[in-house]
């Protein structure tokens, strides 16, 4: 890099993210969940196996939508053979699955017959483990009676200079819209991962909810809709991951991006394949709420 050029900061940890999420592991949360925790990699009851691809994205948002606890899922019958019986009413969520079969095809040209292999797409109504009688749900965790980190005041000034209203309390993080407030779970919850520590995963998931928070409509206004359509959703959330890493960059909470955020994205990059610029198009839009939210402090 020439000595003149000055370092674009932004782009550097975009590019780093990009490389990364072809290595990048599971994603799991820096936070204790009561029970089990619904954002574990759904698996499937009866085999054990984890799901894959768009079912784990579609999997984790109807744990999310209903609260469910548990990562495991089963179709009827699966949880009929686990003598357990899926209670009058519930809903089932869907999950695809590929099946391969032949048939047999003949060369207009040369009469030649043979067979080919085509893939075809099946869809399977599950239930998850909190929508079933008899199972025994893994018991909600110990919790520290204390928080395992003390608070870094320049990040603290930061959240209270951007003016959101920020509630601490129960196991989840999330932005609401109509009430244009943010929910943090506790504090004490925090207790990290292999790869980040509890101050880490408490600041980088606020700066994650104000990324949310700054595409309001009376803020930055930022509506993916028309260029994403369906996929809106998966790229609000590569936005916000973005923005969460540049704001701890910002902030100096972590020197490099973590694999969390490499491991988080890598999960929704998934259902944007026909789009391979959109986690650029996704920095872009982070870069611009980071420079909004730090024009705050």
């Amino acid at each position: 890099m020439p000595r003149n050029q000055k370092l674009d900061v932004h782009q550097e940890i975009t590019n780093r993210i990009v490389d990364a999420i072809e290595t990048a592991g599971e994603f799991r949360l820096p936070w204790i969940r009561d029970m089990g925790g619904s954002m574990k990699r759904p698996a499937n009851i009866a085999s054990g196996n984890p799901y894959n691809g768009v079912n784990i994205v579609s999997l984790w948002i109807s744990a999310l939508a209903s609260d469910y606890p548990s990562h495991l899922w089963g179709t009827y019958r699966q949880w009929q053979q686990r003598g357990c019986q899926v209670r009058k009413g519930e809903k089932s969520s869907l999950v695809v699955f590929y099946k391969t079969f032949e048939i047999e095809e003949t060369n207009e040209v040369t009469s030649e017959g043979g067979t080919t292999e085509r893939l075809i797409a099946r869809a399977s109504h599950v239930f998850n483990a909190a929508q079933v009688e008899d199972f025994e749900l893994e018991p909600a965790p110990d919790l520290p009676d204390e928080p395992a980190f003390d608070p870094i005041a320049r990040a603290e000034a930061f959240a209270r200079a951007t003016g959101a209203v920020i509630e601490e309390s129960g196991d989840r993080a999330y932005y609401i819209p109509s009430a244009d407030v943010i929910r943090m779970p506790d504090r004490n919850r925090f207790t990290g991962t292999d790869t980040t520590t509890p101050a880490e995963g408490f600041y980088s998931t606020l700066c994650h909810e104000l990324t949310h928070w700054s595409g309001a409509k009376s803020r930055l206004a930022r509506d993916l809709t028309g260029r994403f359509g369906s996929n809106s959703y998966a790229m609000e959330e590569l936005v916000a991951e973005l923005g969460a890493a540049f704001l701890c960059s910002e902030l100096a909470i972590t020197p490099e991006p973590r694999a969390d955020h490499a491991s988080y994205i890598a999960s929704w990059l998934k259902v944007l394949k026909t789009d391979k610029r959109a986690v650029f198009t996704a920095a872009s839009k982070a870069s611009e709420a980071t420079n909004w939210l730090m024009a705050h402090k």
